[in-house]
């Protein structure tokens, strides 16, 4: 038997972004995110409501950075989701993470998490709180990366949103194969 839970934004996994971005000053910002995902093989979709100074950032400069949170990290990008810029403008220092500006975009790349997307903003509807972004680059830290100079998971650490039980979750373990393990059935 099944239980219902009603129409709720409740989906596994749901990647934890920090979206960072400058200000009008070129001081570095950044926030938590969970509602996003890849949309087009160069693009990603968020849920990001227009009040938050990071999308008053983006919008202005056109320009934004995903991080992904991880394990090594969970206080430090739960903190920059709690904490508005609005309120705090200077929460990356408070959390100890530093800043380097992208080659791609104007934007920064937060130096503590190892792996981002650079992006430009494409489109941003502050009705549906929809923001587009195209994925200019990718970057990741040599220390996740593997032998054989791919990004491997185990090392990276991301985490997921729990959105029933408000946890974050690692992913790690190694279940099957992409496009082999379907084709066995075949």
């Amino acid at each position: 038997m099944r239980k219902n839970f009603g129409a709720k934004p409740l989906t596994y996994p749901q990647p934890v972004f920090i979206i960072a971005s400058y200000d009008e000053n070129g001081a570095p910002d950044a926030m938590n995110a969970a509602w996003g995902g890849i949309s087009e093989a160069a693009e990603i979709s968020m849920c990001l409501s227009a009040g938050h100074k990071t999308v008053k950032n983006i919008l202005a400069r056109g320009a934004f950075t995903v991080s992904m949170a991880d394990a090594d990290h969970v206080a430090e990008c739960d903190y920059v989701g709690i904490v508005s810029a609005n309120d705090v403008p200077d929460k990356l220092e408070k959390v100890g993470f530093h800043t380097t500006k992208s080659e791609f975009v104007d934007a920064p790349l937060i130096d503590e998490l190892a792996m981002a997307l650079e992006c430009k903003l494409v489109s941003y509807d502050a009705e549906s709180c929809r923001m587009v972004g195209e994925i200019v680059n990718v970057c990741a830290d040599e220390k996740v990366l593997d032998e054989n100079g791919n990004i491997d998971p185990a090392k990276l650490k991301p985490i997921t949103f729990d959105p029933v039980n408000n946890d974050y979750l690692v992913i790690g373990e190694k279940v099957g194969n992409a496009f082999e393990d379907g084709a066995k059935i075949k």
